[in-house]
């Protein structure tokens, strides 16, 4: 708990261990943690590894993509934001993860944010693209919002839940 108890002096850190067998996370984008699964985005797949013993990592799977830029994970599905734009990988079997063939196109989606039935995904100029993924393998775009081109890059999405009312605030890489 020594990073969460408010008290900087405490927080003596040291490396424990450095994993990159043969360059295998060079290029490494983006990390989701699901247990003790890390999804790791890399430049044209996704990499499954397995942090059960955090001294010995281990690679359990690799799902070839597309550009994935960043992930969700939400139950049994990889939410996974791509050059393409949005897509889902069945992680039930993490040995033998499953790309589905469904696609939400985005010209550019960076980040996505997953809330119960819907994805939230950072989408660059389009701004802000809400997407029905109550059937993952089947998901759809319900809108897409800019705020009458205000919203220019944006470039990540966080949905919060204040006093019975749901924000999604959005960063915007241009300032807008």
């Amino acid at each position: 708990n020594t990073l969460q108890d408010g008290e900087p002096r405490n927080n003596d850190l040291s490396r424990a261990l450095t994993w990159n067998p043969d360059g295998l996370l060079n290029g490494v984008r983006h990390i989701t943690l699901g247990g003790s699964i890390a999804y790791l985005t890399m430049p044209t797949e996704v990499l499954v590894v397995s942090l059960e013993n955090p001294m010995q990592p281990r690679l359990i799977s690799r799902v070839a993509m597309d550009d994935p830029r960043a992930t969700a994970l939400q139950f049994r599905y990889l939410f996974v934001t791509t050059g393409n734009g949005l897509q889902t990988v069945d992680v039930t079997n993490i040995e033998t993860p499953i790309l589905s063939p469904s696609t939400i196109e985005l010209g550019n989606a960076k980040r996505v944010y997953v809330a119960r039935t819907y994805a939230y995904v950072a989408a660059g100029a389009q701004g802000l693209a809400v997407v029905d993924v109550t059937r993952p393998d089947n998901m759809r775009l319900l809108q897409t919002y800019n705020d009458g081109g205000k919203i220019v890059d944006a470039h990540d999405v966080v949905v919060a839940s204040t006093n019975a009312s749901l924000f999604a605030y959005v960063a915007d890489g241009a300032g807008g």
